[in-house]
């Protein structure tokens, strides 16, 4: 049996990634998850009503990278879907992000273009010539109004932390439209796949170099797995330096309990996404699957989503802290010879999941030195 030449840990996008990759070059890889499943997050399955749900929440693939969507396409095929979020703000129902309508629902005026909505936004806006956090991010793009009805007390169902407490990239990132576009994203593709991620995930794994250890801690087993080339770490930072080299305070994440519910009625809500940014509930959003890709059931299967400090971490928390501690983490790890640390744990950082996909695409060829034509042509 040939021996294990590339040993990976998490089998989500960058690990799965990754291990195709190897595979692709005749390396014996060996992928390590703790869950029961592969996909990682992205992880979707047909539930008890016949309808394909994701049990991480909503994953909506989105990209201008061409490189990325000719990768991805060679694995599934793929359907269009744009995806739409509405809001409820009072007793208003508004799109997001922030457009001529939402402005208009929101306020009463009459705005009908986009020379009027720039100067509604001008006149709102408070200038800020470099923002030092998040406060200061939304108040130089939309002002206070927009502010108190749309950002301040969602960002603290989201993160526990108002968005003063977050570096402004967190809320730098939201779009804010100036025309009627009500799409969520407005990259050249936006796409869902035929038969839901796991499937995609089932595809880029089977390959004959490829070994799956599921619901297996890589701690609990690492000292069998010690002869290798290259070691791609794909969990949270901290744990992999867990007790070690005096680096014991903990990045903070935050993680998302999802509660799950089932009406006998054709649809619970009008859309697939709903928001809810005020503080009259707890949860930040309702998710009805049924919708994604206009499936047939007689039921429909709601979720609705409250983040929260414990549990399966999600996503990093970006302030100075938090970069202060990761910033200790990340020079051991660049001490180590041929382990490579990948994806949003790991680095700590954000990622869409085209970046997620593209981060992964970029570290191989920069390790292996490869042009990318092989991976240029989809299917």
């Amino acid at each position: 049996m040939k021996p294990i030449e590339i040993l990976i840990i998490g089998a989500g996008i960058s690990g799965a990634v990754l291990a195709e990759r190897y595979a692709s070059l005749g390396k014996k890889v060996l992928l390590i998850e703790k869950r029961n499943h592969i996909a990682g997050n992205c992880y979707d399955y047909i539930d008890e009503n016949g309808i394909l749900v994701s049990k991480y929440g909503a994953h909506l693939f989105h990209t201008n990278d061409e490189t990325v969507w000719n990768y991805v396409n060679r694995f599934c095929k793929w359907y269009p879907w744009e995806h739409k979020v509405i809001a409820r703000v009072g007793d208003k129902t508004v799109p997001i992000p922030v457009n001529i309508t939402t402005v208009n629902e929101l306020f009463g005026t009459d705005i009908s273009n986009e020379q009027e909505m720039s100067a509604w936004l001008e006149e709102n806006r408070l200038p800020i010539e470099a923002p030092a956090n998040g406060e200061e991010a939304v108040l130089n793009r939309v002002g206070l109004v927009l502010y108190e009805k749309m950002f301040k007390h969602y960002t603290k169902k989201q993160w526990d932390k108002y968005p003063a407490e977050l570096d402004a990239s967190v809320l730098e990132r939201i779009p804010v439209r100036t025309n009627y576009d009500d799409r969520y994203f407005s990259d050249t593709y936006q796409a869902l796949p035929v038969g839901g991620y796991t499937k995609l995930f089932e595809n880029i794994l089977n390959h004959p170099n490829i070994d799956v250890l599921l619901e297996t801690d890589y701690f609990d087993v690492k000292e069998q797995y010690q002869d290798y080339e290259k070691v791609f770490y794909t969990g949270a930072i901290d744990r992999f330096f867990e007790f070690t080299k005096n680096l014991d305070e903990k990045l903070e994440y935050r993680s998302i309990n999802f509660v799950s519910e089932t009406f006998d009625i054709p649809y619970f809500q009008e859309n697939s996404v709903v928001n809810y940014p005020g503080t009259e509930v707890d949860y930040t959003r309702i998710i009805e699957y049924k919708h994604f890709g206009n499936q047939q059931s007689e039921k429909t299967t709601v979720v609705k989503e409250y983040t929260v400090a414990e549990g399966e971490p999600y996503y990093p928390v970006p302030n100075q802290r938090n970069q202060e501690i990761y910033k200790r983490y990340k020079m051991e790890a660049d001490k180590l010879l041929d382990v490579h640390f990948v994806g949003r744990l790991a680095n700590y950082k954000y990622f869409n999941m085209d970046q997620a996909f593209k981060n992964a695409l970029d570290l191989f060829d920069q390790l292996e030195k490869k042009e990318k034509s092989d991976y240029k042509t989809a299917i």
